[in-house]
């Protein structure tokens, strides 16, 4: 077997679901591949090098993975298609937003996403300044959500789990914060999916007014 940078990041992708990314390390990566741990270091570098390389591993799946955007779908649909196929890739990792977060990914299938996306946005009027940082914004707030929704089921919290619906309502008083407790469980987006489409339709939207506004209608 033959060690690589590609296979190195495999083999931590495919220990995550035990381990965890905190538990991620160099010398339980070399174990499972039969090496030292001083032989990875050969190929990668450090931490950072690692995670960019799982990132890309991870990226790379969504892109690959990704159906062409159909015509009747509108630059809104096929950007919000992104991000659900980005996150339903991210859930099949443990910590798999984690690993995506900060990571500098640079891969052709990467960047065909990006400019798909970019030219669906440029055609439907955005300069490019725009589409760019609206495109951003979709996969920040993908990335920033998805961190927090695998935060709320981490194995690390065992059976004290504080997100578990039935004690959120124990960690608020009620009578001085009547509004959080209400809307604890839309605050923490504990309804998975709703919650997820809820705030990506903010985003989408933020985007058209924005649009509207620059456009002059």
């Amino acid at each position: 077997m033959k060690i690589n940078s590609e296979l190195i990041a495999r083999t931590s992708l495919r220990l995550l679901n035990d381990a965890g990314l905190d538990g991620l390390t160099m010398r339980l990566i070399a174990q499972e591949l039969g090496v030292r741990a001083p032989t990875l270091y050969w190929h990668i570098k450090n931490k950072q090098q690692l995670l960019d390389a799982m990132a890309t591993l991870v990226y790379v799946e969504a892109a690959e993975r990704l159906e062409p955007p159909r015509g009747d779908l509108d630059w809104a649909d096929r950007l919000a298609d992104w991000a659900r196929h980005l996150r339903r890739v991210m859930l099949n990792y443990r910590d798999g937003a984690r690993v995506l977060a900060g990571t500098y990914v640079n891969h052709p299938a990467v960047q065909g996403v990006s400019e798909q996306n970019l030219r669906t946005l440029l055609d439907a009027g955005f300069t490019l300044g725009e589409a760019a940082h609206g495109f951003t914004a979709v996969l920040h707030y993908t990335i920033g959500y998805t961190i927090e929704e695998q935060a709320h089921s981490s194995a690390a919290y065992g059976d004290d789990n504080p997100y578990a619906p039935e004690r959120i309502a124990d960690g608020i008083d009620a009578e001085r914060f009547p509004l959080t407790a209400r809307a604890a469980g839309d605050l923490l987006g504990l309804a998975g999916d709703a919650s997820f489409e809820q705030g990506l339709r903010i985003v989408l939207r933020g985007m058209r007014a924005v649009r509207a506004e620059e456009g002059g209608g």
